[in-house]
């Protein structure tokens, strides 16, 4: 063949191609499984840090198998679609999200911490340059913040960003999500020196309006998917 013809640079090219995209696709492919597990890891590294659990130096699958007993899957009308440990840790959150709120899937876990039981909530929502999430800890009570646990995917250094730090979490302990009348009110984040009228509140990061009120709104509207279970055989809370 002659390799000076410009059809001999197209075919070397083209040929070229297809064995890096094959090349690339098997690498994918067998990188896959452990891709897949890094990801599932670090779910369960995120749902422990929210009970305040130190899982440093240890196995993190081992230490969320011990903390969590219990997976649920629910609706919003506080139903038990199933108890099947794994159908709530795999299910898509995101997708469900996205649908009408009668027709969520909701994953719920539960945790035994030193005898006491806690119910932990994922969370997800938008920051100022793209979304948030985490998971928020509840107590037996259902009601006050045992622990929480924030991160993101692009928000400003020093400011924003500061939600995933364990100072700006750690300010939730101890809040109520329902108020003295027993409505759920979710937790403010304020601006320092703002009050928040009949609910409990934290201050927001400075510098960081947008994506403090982001945190706001992710709990409200997340932690709200699951009022009737959190009211449903709690005492004085239930309708």
């Amino acid at each position: 063949m002659n390799t000076n013809k410009n059809s001999y640079t197209l075919i070397y090219a083209t040929v070229m191609v297809i064995i890096v995209a094959l090349m690339l696709a098997l690498v994918s492919s067998s990188l896959k499984g452990i891709q897949t597990a890094n990801v599932e890891l670090d779910k369960k590294k995120q749902i422990l840090s929210s009970l305040n659990v130190n899982f440093e130096g240890q196995d993190a699958a081992a230490v969320y198998d011990k903390y969590i007993g219990t997976e649920l899957v629910i609706n919003s009308n506080a139903e038990v679609l199933s108890e099947v440990k794994g159908d709530a840790f795999k299910l898509d959150y995101i997708k469900e999200l996205a649908k009408p709120i009668q027709e969520r899937k909701l994953p719920l876990y539960i945790a035994q911490i030193e005898g006491e039981t806690k119910y932990i909530i994922p969370l997800r929502g938008a920051g100022l340059w793209g979304p948030i999430w985490g998971y928020i800890a509840l107590n037996e009570d259902k009601n006050t913040v045992y622990g929480s646990f924030y991160s993101h995917a692009s928000e400003t250094p020093g400011l924003g960003a500061e939600i995933a730090q364990t100072s700006f979490q750690q300010k939730f302990v101890g809040k109520s999500i329902f108020n003295d009348k027993e409505e759920f009110v979710s937790i403010a984040v304020m601006k320092p020196g703002q009050v928040a009228e009949n609910q409990d509140q934290v201050d927001g990061i400075s510098g960081g309006t947008i994506t403090s009120k982001g945190v706001e709104k992710m709990l409200l509207s997340c932690i709200g998917q699951y009022e009737a279970y959190l009211k449903k055989s709690n005492g004085g809370t239930e309708e």
